[in-house]
């Protein structure tokens, strides 16, 4: 009775529109093109790792620089792999990295960053980290229900980057009884909307032989967020990736990743609507890959 309830909150909120709960705070969301995956790796797996997620997603990264992006001293590499199916900010930190950095999944573009954490902390996130500088903009941490930590930023000079042609997702794992909190809380502050709410995907999807676990698929402008709510019970690797990437083609991107120093830690399969596998970049990135089907 207990699942059955949480399961029940987690509809109400899917089906509330979401003008209403977000009504009393803009959208301060720049664009999906904006965010990225952070990854934290040795500096010596650096250059390795950028050179193969590159290849695989067809991307290229910045230039790599040294640089204190926390608010209390230390020092790391710093660059963004861009590609047309998502970002990632890659750091290889040369001291101990001060918590609790490391423990963000993702940064996240916002137009006014004081009042987007007022905005979260309203709908129900912590603030983790303060506002503090950095040398080209602003940052905080936020954590969501769920311990679901995130990093919003702002920059000095304003970005402008294309369109991304496949928006990635943000794969989080979470347990019944804090979903439904997390559902509600993230899509009143990012304005978003759940688009599908499979109570029964199958467990396959996620390596299992049997069963079923819930699926919630949410889309705003920070784009796309998969909560994927289970007993925990989950075969290695899922629930080590933290973000699935769409690409045209997935034979030629596997071939592209295991061809650039990349593992493929489960073949491709079929799950749903989607064709998906799992891979490891050098240096222990894990990620699930997937094209429509």
């Amino acid at each position: 009775m207990r699942l059955r309830s949480l399961f029940l909150g987690i509809a109400l909120v899917a089906a509330a529109p979401a003008s209403v709960l977000a009504a009393t705070t803009p959208d301060f969301s720049a664009g999906p093109q904006y965010d990225t995956t952070h990854v934290y790796l040795a500096p010596q797996d650096v250059d390795a790792f950028v050179r193969s997620f590159a290849a695989t997603f067809e991307g290229q990264s910045t230039k790599q620089g040294i640089a204190t992006v926390t608010p209390t001293p230390s020092s790391t590499s710093t660059q963004v792999v861009q590609s047309p199916s998502g970002a990632v900010s890659v750091f290889g930190f040369r001291t101990p990295v001060p918590y609790p950095f490391g423990l963000e999944r993702t940064g996240y573009l916002v137009t006014d960053l004081d009042a987007a954490i007022k905005a979260a902390e309203q709908a129900g996130a912590a603030t983790v980290v303060t506002a503090f500088d950095d040398p080209i903009g602003r940052d905080a941490v936020i954590s969501w229900p769920g311990g679901v930590n995130m990093q919003l930023y702002w920059h000095t000079k304003t970005p402008s980057y294309e369109p991304l042609r496949h928006v990635p997702e943000n794969r989080i794992y979470l347990p019944a009884a804090s979903a439904a909190k997390f559902v509600q809380a993230f899509t009143r502050f990012a304005h978003g909307k759940v688009v599908s709410d499979d109570a029964k995907a199958s467990l396959t999807e996620l390596g299992g032989t049997s069963g079923t676990y819930r699926r919630i698929r949410i889309e705003s402008g920070y784009g796309k967020v998969s909560v994927l709510v289970t007993d925990g019970h989950l075969v290695w690797p899922y629930g080590r990736e933290v973000t699935g990437y769409e690409v045209d083609d997935l034979a030629a991107a596997l071939a592209r990743a295991t061809q650039s120093g990349a593992q493929v830690l489960v073949p491709a399969h079929d799950e749903g609507d989607r064709h998906a596998a799992m891979l490891q970049f050098p240096g222990g990135y894990i990620a699930e890959i997937h094209a429509a089907r």
